[in-house]
């Protein structure tokens, strides 16, 4: 019986307990938003623009660490370089490549394939060695890899992860990445060779504004007087020497942001090396039709590094005239063309 009674009170006594903190329970929020009350960005920029520093200045907060610039909370040289780089960067080199693209279909289908006027003479002439091939393709197979890696970085999440997926382009961006960061250095060093061995065929003199005046033989007709390398050929040189001199400095300072000489600094370097690259990479596609499809009997000169003499004469006759001077422009056996 007391057992009994004992219960009943118990009971009784819970259900109170209930009714009375079913009202405060109830005016409980269902879930808990912990960041509700944290400052947000927009506030920050109010702050900023209204603060004692004044507009332009870092908003900084208060830290124990010994790092000093970890107190910057917004620097809004960060907020400019943000939008270029996911704005502005988009459309320039959008712009630049597909614009190339676009100028050397209308010239194939205008101006065709550039063809030998006076046809294969069936006699070669040597006109790069086994190391100034080597380190062509040294530098443009370095070049190639590095350009597609990188154009991924900016152009890859909105035109190859819808392709891939995220787990697939994920692992490709992270493939992409180790290749950009180690190619960096043969590309360098093929650079430097290119320059030793070749800029003394590169010095512009006045055979040049005559190859630019009669636009090169590729518009027009007939073919213009050059040395070993034309005006084309020589603004391509440069473009690749300064080019890749300031990729590689950019390079330098993005693997190794340290050295970069703060953050504003490294967002300078950083917008340099995309610039340079998209425009760089767009030179090179014109570069790369011509020394292809685009001429007959060009690829011949980086691949067997033989070119056949009427390809030389009308392309070079200059140059031709120095090696068959020095008697040594032609294999064995072969008879000079007139």
């Amino acid at each position: 019986m007391r057992v009994t009674l004992r219960s009943l009170v118990a009971a009784f006594a819970l259900a109170i307990a209930v009714f009375i903190a079913a009202p405060v329970s109830a005016q409980q929020p269902t879930s808990v938003n912990p960041t509700a009350a944290s400052v947000k960005e927009q506030q920050l920029m109010q702050a900023l623009q209204a603060g004692t520093p004044g507009a332009g200045s870092t908003l900084s907060g208060r830290i124990t660490i010994p790092d000093a610039s970890a107190a910057n909370l917004i620097q809004p040289q960060g907020q400019a370089w943000r939008a270029f780089h996911q704005g502005a960067m988009h459309w320039v080199g959008a712009i630049a490549i597909l614009g190339m693209l676009g100028l050397l279909a209308v010239f194939y289908f205008t101006r065709g394939k550039i063809m030998i006027d006076s046809g294969l003479s069936g006699v070669k002439i040597l006109r790069f060695s086994t190391f100034e091939r080597f380190i062509h393709w040294l530098t443009a197979g370095c070049f190639i890899i590095l350009a597609l890696s990188g154009l991924n970085v900016t152009f890859g999440k909105f035109v190859v992860a819808p392709l891939l997926g995220e787990d697939a382009f994920a692992t490709l961006a992270q493939g992409a990445k180790i290749a950009h960061n180690f190619l960096a250095w043969p590309f360098m060093l093929g650079l430097v060779f290119m320059f030793v061995v070749w800029v003394i065929h590169n010095i512009p003199n006045s055979t040049d504004i005559t190859w630019i005046k009669q636009g090169g033989g590729l518009v027009g007709g007939g073919h213009p007087p050059a040395k070993k390398f034309n005006a084309g050929q020589k603004v391509i040189f440069w473009a690749v020497i300064i080019g890749g001199g300031l990729l590689s400095l950019s390079g330098v300072y993005l693997l190794f942001p340290a050295s970069a000489g703060g953050v504003l600094a490294l967002q300078f370097w950083n917008i340099v090396h995309g610039l340079v690259a998209v425009l760089l990479i767009a030179m090179m596609i014109a570069h790369i039709y011509i020394g292809s499809v685009g001429m007959e009997g060009a690829a011949d000169a980086m691949t067997s590094g033989e070119v056949d003499l009427n390809w030389a004469k009308e392309h070079h006759s200059l140059w031709v005239e120095e090696e068959l001077a020095k008697g040594k422009a032609l294999p064995p056996g072969a008879q000079p063309a007139e």
